[in-house]
């Protein structure tokens, strides 16, 4: 279990840093995402998936992203 106070700031208050989201794309179709702070997810549109943030930290998986509409 990590200790909260050990974390940067922007990750305990559920924040993803921009600059990590500038370089992060869709491991299967290459494309931009969108993050979505409410849900502490990342978009796919072009897959359709959505991968979980957890602790600050995005899960990259397509075995762990969940199907969109």
């Amino acid at each position: 279990m990590t200790d909260e106070s050990a974390l940067p700031e922007d990750r305990r208050r559920g924040r993803l840093d921009p600059r990590l989201l500038e370089l992060l794309i869709c491991p299967l179709t290459r494309t931009t995402l969108t993050y979505d702070a409410e849900k502490q997810e990342l978009v796919s549109r072009a897959a359709r998936l959505a991968y979980p943030i957890r602790d600050g930290i995005p899960i990259m998986l397509p075995s762990e992203a969940r199907e969109i509409e």
